[in-house]
């Protein structure tokens, strides 16, 4: 497993708050398992005990996110680097059950688990995943949607670093709110002139007088 598919770890967790929204999925067990994907063995271990820890990792790593999309990329660095201590992984070179052509292993880095509970297992692939992501392509690939009330976590793969929505429909949204802005402003000024032109008339009128 390469590890840059863990960076969406921190995202996926995230954004089970809506802030904007007054929104919190991370209401059971079951979500946090949901959470960790394939790793099974991992998720079999989250009890209740966990729902407090996981929205507190939550919460920090919103803080990255906040502070790479406000151009602080010091702070989201430091924030990161303090979550990482904490939260320590164990990279080792993993071939599975994945062999190429020859039969051979297909070798990769993977994160092994030796954590003493749920939320200090996730809280450690989130952030080696999400620090991976920030030093191989820039702290400025790690935003927060800009369609307002949503503030949703997104990694920005496009090539030319463009992306401003966590999702399409955040994108089409946003776009249809900015039309609708438009026409609105020059239906105003449209408006607002013709009473212009309306009051010019008026004074350049001869008098009956």
């Amino acid at each position: 497993m390469e590890l840059a598919y863990y960076s969406d770890y921190a995202v996926r967790l995230v954004n089970t708050e809506e802030p904007g929204r007054s929104k919190d999925a991370l209401t059971s067990v079951e979500v946090i398992r949901e959470l960790f994907g394939p790793h099974t063995q991992m998720a079999r271990r989250a009890t209740e005990s966990d729902l407090s820890r996981f929205r507190s990792v939550r919460g920090r790593l919103r803080a990255v996110f906040e502070a790479a999309d406000g151009g602080d990329e010091t702070l989201a660095v430091d924030l990161l680097n303090s979550l990482l201590m904490e939260f320590p992984v164990s990279p080792q070179i993993s071939g599975h059950d994945n062999r190429d052509d020859e039969g051979r292993p297909l070798w990769h880095m993977h994160l092994a688990d030796h954590s003493s509970n749920a939320t200090a297992g996730f809280a450690a692939i989130a952030a080696m995943g999400l620090a991976f992501h920030l030093t191989e392509h820039g702290v400025e690939r790690l935003g927060l949607c800009e369609a307002a009330p949503c503030r949703n976590a997104y990694l920005d793969t496009s090539t030319n670093r463009s992306r401003r929505y966590c999702s399409d429909r955040c994108a089409t949204r946003a776009n249809v709110a900015a039309y609708r802005a438009r026409k609105r402003l020059e239906t105003e000024r449209s408006a607002s002139t013709g009473r212009t032109a309306d009051t010019a008339q008026e004074a350049s009128a001869p008098s009956d007088s």
